[in-house]
């Protein structure tokens, strides 16, 4: 696989990434270096034309785009051609895909590696959907417990086990169909919660079993990991936005002064000091000094039931999908709506599970302001692409079936013979 490199990284290993999100947008120019990689460009500004995590205006979000990547080629003094994405609605729920060939008792040679993994990226979707991610999490022989390596192993069948992320085709069109009219291409699509993980866990959370929950404007994203893979994936269509859209609705404000309060004096949990604390609310459509007072109390009894909502969503996804289990007592919160005071300790009382903030790790040139956890999306894409996670286009089709680079042991093995 070594002619399916990111034509990012042949010009002196510059990367380019974009975070496409319902409520901001993010580009990172990185450059690689020895010991870990370094942002020499930034640009984020507010998402135009995305609702959801979905694309819904196409001139909209591709004027949002080509702002947004151009700021940071200022900053970087490069030129993109191509960028990393992230898709954070879209898709649904993930899946596991057996696939298994006959050994007649043979010893596990590479011909039968390569043979089992080309039948498991075979497998076919609809045609309204389109594959992400198409990884090998584990091998079995004759049933037996998954292993990582099976090579030199004897017995009459070989099984593997690949997990497959699919999105909506057309959603992932559009997303090409924006880029494409900022003269930029794809060199990978990525799940959220895929590269929130790359970026904010440490690699025992991975290898024991997390979940990431990555809170973003108008969608929440899950992920589950366990022994090093990415092993679950879905999302909610309920984001910070909603919060921030409620309070606009209970308080009459708008929407801007309802964005500013939840930030100045929001709360996921209540505290007795709430009834005493005054805030001022503008009016819709009022001058400015018509205004209401009324307690922080009102302003935490609407935020605390859509956020109490959004989590029970997620422990609802978790629970039916069987990987609840599967991820421990470890949950680790990324995204910008994370940060609203009280969260963790909502999200540990509705999900009955320990809490962390997740900050974007293992990267170098990050501002105090891009370093939080609303960031963490955008450095995982960084992660993907030069860790060899990227599946980039060949001849102009999107590659999204096969892998490049694998936590575990075979990643090497498989970018070398497949």
């Amino acid at each position: 696989m070594s002619n399916m490199k990111l034509n990012g990284r042949a010009r002196g290993g510059v990367i380019g990434v974009l975070d496409i999100g319902t409520t901001k947008m993010c580009c990172f120019v990185a450059r690689r270096e020895e010991v870990a990689s370094r942002i020499v460009g930034i640009g984020h500004q507010i998402a135009r034309g995305i609702k959801s995590g979905v694309i819904t205006d196409i001139e909209a979000a591709s004027q949002a785009i080509l702002t947004t990547v151009h700021a940071a080629e200022q900053m970087s003094g490069e030129h993109l051609s191509e960028v990393v994405v992230n898709l954070s609605g879209g898709f649904s729920a993930s899946r596991m895909v057996k696939t298994e060939i006959n050994l007649n008792g043979r010893e596990v040679s590479d011909a039968n590696m390569r043979r089992v993994l080309e039948q498991g990226f075979r497998v076919k979707e609809p045609a309204e959907r389109t594959v992400i991610h198409s990884v090998p999490v584990g091998f079995a022989i004759d049933g037996s417990r998954p292993v990582r390596d099976p090579r030199g192993m004897y017995g009459h069948k070989l099984a593997v086990n690949m997990h497959v992320v699919t999105a909506e085709s057309a959603a992932v069109r559009n997303v090409a169909n924006c880029l494409g009219r900022c003269r930029l291409e794809i060199a990978a699509v990525v799940a959220s919660p895929y590269a929130s993980g790359l970026a904010a866990l440490v690699d025992d959370e991975s290898e024991l079993g997390v979940t990431v929950i990555d809170m973003g404007g108008g969608t929440t994203t899950i992920g589950v990991f366990f022994d090093g893979n990415l092993v679950f994936a879905d999302s909610v269509p309920v984001g910070g936005s909603h919060v921030t859209n409620d309070i606009a609705r209970g308080l009459t404000t708008p929407i801007a002064h309802a964005e500013r309060m939840k930030a100045l004096y929001g709360s996921a949990i209540p505290s007795a000091a709430d009834e005493r604390e005054m805030i001022t609310v503008p009016l819709v459509g009022e001058e400015e000094d018509h205004a209401n007072h009324v307690p922080k109390s009102l302003l935490v009894g609407i935020i605390s039931p859509r956020l109490e909502e959004t989590f029970e969503l997620v422990r609802d996804r978790l629970e039916v999908s069987g990987f609840d289990k599967i991820a421990g007592r470890r949950i680790v919160l990324t995204g910008g709506a994370s940060q609203l005071p009280g969260t963790r300790e909502l999200a540990g009382l509705i999900l009955d599970k320990q809490i962390r903030i997740g900050r974007p790790m293992r990267v170098n040139g990050l501002a105090e302001s891009t370093a939080g956890p609303a960031f963490a999306t955008a450095v995982g894409l960084i992660h993907f692409a030069l860790a060899e996670h990227a599946e980039p286009q060949r001849r102009g089709r999107m590659r999204t079936e096969e892998p490049s680079g694998l936590f575990g042991r075979i990643g090497g093995w498989l970018r070398e013979n497949l």
